[in-house]
């Protein structure tokens, strides 16, 4: 009997463990969303209508789960902020966008999540900002020499 209690306390033990470091990683993981979605916002400037889209998305970045960053270029990139959390947008493999005669427009084209899911709900874009790129890119490049350096290596 007293085995089978010992052996009761440790697996309610080790779940309560692997229950406080799924939160703790998870934790982490919105604090790095937040500190990326923080050094994206800093670096893009003020709302626009629109811009223009030939049908090619050369990178993409989710921010969270209601904001994306698309590159349309290798130096032109965009800030689109959904008008809410934005299903599956954090894991999907791809994504498209829509657009109306090569362009795309706030509070009417939308982000298309493309993943596994038997629907695939289309999320509006409530807000878009262009992104300053090479200074996105030099306080990045900052930031990873700062964590190199902190970490010794």
């Amino acid at each position: 009997m007293k085995v089978r209690q010992d052996i009761s306390r440790l697996a309610s033990a080790l779940l309560l463990t692997t229950m406080l470091a799924a939160c703790a990683s998870s934790a982490e993981r919105l604090a790095g969303d937040t500190a990326q979605q923080a050094l994206y916002r800093s670096h893009a400037g003020a709302p626009v209508t629109s811009f223009r889209f030939l049908g090619r998305i050369y990178s993409w970045t989710p921010l969270g789960s209601s904001a994306v960053a698309v590159w349309t270029r290798t130096n032109e990139a965009w800030l689109l902020d959904l008008t809410g959390p934005c299903n599956g947008l954090e894991y999907t493999p791809v994504i498209g966008l829509t657009s109306t005669g090569s362009t795309v427009s706030a509070r009417f084209d939308k982000v298309l999540v493309r993943d596994n899911a038997p629907v695939n709900m289309p999320c509006t874009i409530a807000e878009i900002r262009p992104i300053d790129v090479p200074a996105l890119k030099a306080a990045e490049r900052a930031e990873r020499a700062a964590k190199a350096q902190a970490s010794g290596t």
